[in-house]
Formats: C-alpha cells, structure tokens, sequence
C-alpha cells in the first residue's frame, strides 16, 4: 500500500512528521530526526474525534453557498473598523494566515498579544534581542538539563529520548513525571521564580562559576545586574519563596562546570511580570555563559515564524486579545480559536461576543464559541488542503500536501479567495503563496529547515550586540488569603480540543475530599467544582487543567507589563465547601 507524508497540525512543540497510508491510518515517520515515530495520543485519535460536518445560520444547517452569502453580505453593511478578525494561536499553517490578507486589506480590526506565552517572549526578546529555540538534537551534547516550569511528558514528549544520560534537575511547584526521575527537584511556591533565578545569579558570581570570558564579550552590564540581585534579602527571601540555601548550593554544585541546557515552560510568565521572570533566568543563562556553546543554552517557547517572510496583506490595527471587547463591533470573525472558553474573565467575554450584531465562526471543532456564534463555517482538515507548518520547538519547516478529499468545509485560501474576489481586492494563486513559502526551506538530510535556522543559537552574539540584563524589579507576591492557582496542560487534550478535565485537583491533605463539590471564589467571579485528588501538588495549590470548562470564570481580564499577555494565575482562590 502506497503512503505520503505530511506534518502534525496542532498547537505543539513537536511538529511530529506524518505517514498516511491510502486508508488513511496516520504513523509516525520514524525518518524524522526530531519526532522519530513517534505521535502523542490527540494525533493517533485524529479521527475519532467529531468534526463541524455542516454550516449553521443561527441554528439551522445551511449549504455552504448560503453561508458564504450571509457572510459577504454582514462585511459589504460593516466598515474595516467594525470588523474585528480573531484568530487564534493555535493556527499554525502558515495558508491559515491567508484569511488575514482579506481582513487586513479591508482595514479589518484584528488582535496582538497572547493567551499563551507573550510575556515571556516579550522578556526575551528585551534581553536577546531575538527568541531561538533549543532544537532536541542540541541537546545531544549537554551534561545538565534543567527543566524550569516545563514538562515535557505533556507537552514536548520528543524531548524525551534526547535525555538519556543527562543529569537533570527540575524546578516546578508541580511533581511532574520528570521530577520524579529527576536529579533534584525543587518544587518551589508558584510565582517565586524571578525570586530564585535573581539569588542562582548572585550565589553563582559568589562561588566564582561565572562565566567571565563570555560576559566580557557579550553581557558587559553585569555588574549592574549582580547588584541588583543584592537587593534580594537572602534568608527572607528564601522563606517565602520555599527554597533553602542547600539547594541553591545543590544547583550550582549539579552545573558546576558542565554543559547546561535550560528549557524554560510558560507557567512561569503567567503573571503581570511574566517578561521580568524570562529575563532572570535568561540572566543566570548569561552569567554562566550558557549561550552560543554546543549543548548549552536557554530556550523558551520559540517563535515559529522566526525567519519567515510572510507574503499577505497584514492588519495594522489592533486590540489587545486577553482583553478584547467583543460588543464593540458589527461583526467579529473567530478562526479556530475558543475565547468564550479561554479568554480570562468568561462572564465578561460571554457578554460582550452576545452583543455583537453578527458573531462568525470558523473551524474545525464544536465548542463554546460556535454554539455561541450567529454563523458557523466548518473548516477543512490538515489531510485536505495544502499547506506547510514550521515549529516553536525546533527550527523544521514542513510541507502538508493535500492527500484526500471532502465534501465538507472550506480551506483558508479557499474562502480568503472567495471573499477577495467579492470586493474586488487583489489575491495570488494558492499556488503563488505556498511556493513563496516553499523557497524559504533548506533541506538538510531529508527534512526541510527554516532558512538560515541551523546551527548553535546565539553562536555569533545576540542581536543587540550584548545582552540586555534586566535593570529594575518588581518583587511583589500576592499575599491575599487563598490558594495558588496552577493552569497547567491537560495530558489527554489540547487546551479546549479533544478530552477536557473535570474539576479542580488538590493535594490530599489540603482539606478537601475527594468527589466533594466546593466553590471557588477569586476577585473576578465564583465557580463550583468537583475535587479531584492529586498528591503531586503543594498543599497551598490548586490545578485546573487549561480547557476545564469555566475555569477562566475566575481569571482576570489583566494584561502582563510586557507583551500583553494573559494573566491566568495572578490571582488566589478561595475555596469553601458547600
């Protein structure tokens, strides 16, 4: 039986590479240097999860014409400036951005910022000047592997064979499966890392690990920064923070002299100081000369489109995305995201998107947001359109060939084109756009790379010129009565696709009994859930799973200092039993 290849659609480090058979059974490519075979559990049951067949006009299915029809007609009553187009993150394709060529060249409204990882790229590129990622096979070469706020069993699986023989050292509130296998694991209180990070700095130069041949190349500003760790107060600090000196001393002894990678996860930034925590532990990074060195490094959440020239028609103006108001325009466009769920502050978004005159959806899967929304337009699969997809997580960058096709949906380019060519503006061939894209790949092994993307990041400097070290600090701890709250990655889903987590986990001595129903309560708004056990937490913490139905009823509409990012975490819960 013949088979192609194509790439992973989903919102994920991994970008796994794709066998399809001509039954259409995906496996993994076991070819592929990163991804090697392997494909998580949300790929392998692409299939059995049920797709948007049909498009809705306020209830009733419609043909796809008609649908179409409805949605050129609300654009020809609304000016670009009562449009708003929100697409979400998670659209990784780079077709998928051909409908911004419609919106933007009709002046449509659209949204900057994040509901992910803003405040931390905001803070690393103040430092670094640019964000590159630490692919896998960099890791090769590394003694030590920290991993900070990250777990990759969740979501960076792929890392996984590359640790064989690695010291590794964790530092996260939550016992994750790497800490369990860990060197040394630090589960420190949620919202201290800037904390531990600024005293690692300090402790370091102390002990004499810095590094100074790199520092008097390429972060000269030290000095300045080292006195700032001053300001730290050690032992006070160290309590609250429920961190001990031992091991802090533990840390730098495990580091001393060896090749270390640190891999830093986006629960740390989930804090109005997100870019300031990215800057700290990017600063214990340039202390200890961690880049530009073969199995060294400090890598984030990379920026996908990092090299890429993108050849449509861009929005210029924006609003905020955690902070959108819906019931400000005559229509607002939705493409594969689900802010009713997702967004911080649900009952304020859930407003706001009812008092829009006309609400469109597009997409692939049921959820909050299109049984919300006045239009449905279902969306076609990854397997049906083509398509190439770079990743966050290394610097590949790959086809999606068309390889079957369907009766149901409508693919980006397609509908981009349908409604150019409505208002007379100006659009390529699909064609013209996917072999703009396909020249930007270099091909090394047989996998297709980012141009320019391989080698050792930071190799030849930063883009400064020196490392920028975080200059002021904001130390602050919310010191209200009530728990921690963690909004981690649910293993079995991807935020609110596929499998969604019920309830809210606590440690089982935190008080709470296992099935009983309690509210819980925050600034912003009250919920009631069920609880659910889970021994690997802090006994002053509580989980709720990204894409838990109305956990964001509790989170606030708040932007980060930089890089307007959603704040999921920056308040407490109190919690009372009913």
């Amino acid at each position: 039986m013949s088979s192609s290849t194509t790439a992973c659609p989903l919102d994920c480090y991994d970008a796994c590479r794709i066998v399809v058979n001509e039954s259409g059974k995906l496996k993994g490519d076991g070819s592929h240097p990163v991804t090697k075979g392997y494909l998580c559990p949300n790929l392998n049951h692409f299939h059995a999860f049920e797709r948007l067949r049909s498009p809705r006009f306020r209830g009733e299915e419609i043909s796809m014409e008609s649908a179409l029809s409805a949605l050129i007609e609300t654009l020809k009553g609304s000016k670009g400036d009562q449009i708003l187009y929100y697409r979400g993150s998670g659209n990784v394709g780079m077709m998928q951005r051909s409908t911004e060529h419609f919106f933007g060249s009709l002046k449509a409204v659209g949204t900057s910022g994040s509901l992910c990882d803003g405040a931390g790229e905001a803070g690393v590129l103040l430092g670094r000047g640019s964000n590159k990622v630490l692919s896998p096979q960099m890791i090769s070469e590394s003694e030590v592997v920290i991993f900070w706020g990250r777990n990759p069993h969740t979501t960076h699986s792929h890392l996984l064979p590359f640790l064989e023989g690695k010291k590794i050292i964790v530092i996260d509130p939550v016992e994750t499966a790497i800490a369990k296998k860990a060197d040394l694991h630090i589960q420190i209180k949620p919202h201290c890392d800037l904390h531990l990070a600024l005293l690692l700095s300090r402790f370091a130069i102390i002990e004499g690990q810095h590094d100074m041949e790199f520092i008097e190349k390429y972060a000269s500003q030290y000095n300045d920064f080292y006195e700032l760790t001053q300001t730290v107060r050690i032992k006070a600090t160290l309590d609250m923070i429920d961190v001990t000196l031992g091991q802090i001393g533990s840390i730098l002894e495990l580091i001393r002299g060896k090749k270390t990678a640190i891999f830093v996860g986006v629960g740390v930034q989930k804090y109005r100081n997100g870019a300031d925590v990215l800057r700290a532990i990017d600063g214990f990074g340039a202390i200890m000369g961690f880049f530009g060195k073969p199995g060294c490094g400090v890598s984030y959440m990379g920026n996908s489109l990092e090299g890429i020239t993108v050849p449509f028609e861009s929005i210029r103006h924006r609003v905020s995305k955690p902070t959108v108001d819906f019931s400000k325009y005559n229509c607002v466009f939705v493409q594969g995201a689900n802010p009713l769920s997702q967004m911080p502050d649900t009952e304020r978004v859930k407003r706001s998107f009812d008092q829009t005159a006309f609400s469109v959806y597009f997409g692939l899967y049921e959820n909050e947001t299109s049984r919300a929304a006045d239009l449905v337009i279902p969306a076609k699969t990854f397997l049906e359109k083509s398509d190439l997809r770079s990743s966050y997580g290394d610097a590949t960058f790959q086809e999606m060939p068309q390889l079957q096709q369907s009766d149901i949906g409508i693919s980006e380019y397609d509908l981009t084109k349908v409604l150019c060519e409505a208002f007379g503006l100006t659009i390529e061939s699909e064609e013209y756009y996917l072999n703009h894209f396909r020249s930007q790949i270099e091909y090394h092994e047989g996998t297709g790379y980012r141009a320019g993307a391989l080698g050792i990041p930071y190799e030849k400097g930063f883009e400064n010129g020196e490392f920028e070290f975080l200059d002021e600090i904001d130390l602050g701890l919310n010191t209200e009565e009530g728990f921690f709250l963690i909004t981690a990655k649910y293993p079995k889903g991807l935020n609110s696709q596929f499998n969604r987590a019920e309830g809210v986990y606590f440690h089982p001595e935190a008080g709470f009994a296992e099935g009983e129903r309690v509210s819980l309560a925050s600034s912003v708004g009250t919920v009631e859930m069920a609880v659910c056990h889970d021994a690997r937490l802090r006994r002053d913490s509580l989980l709720i799973y990204s894409g838990t139905p109305n956990a964001n009823v509790l989170t606030p509409a708040q932007l980060s200092y930089e890089g307007e990012n959603a704040v999921y975490q920056e308040i407490k819960i109190k919690v009372t039993q009913k």
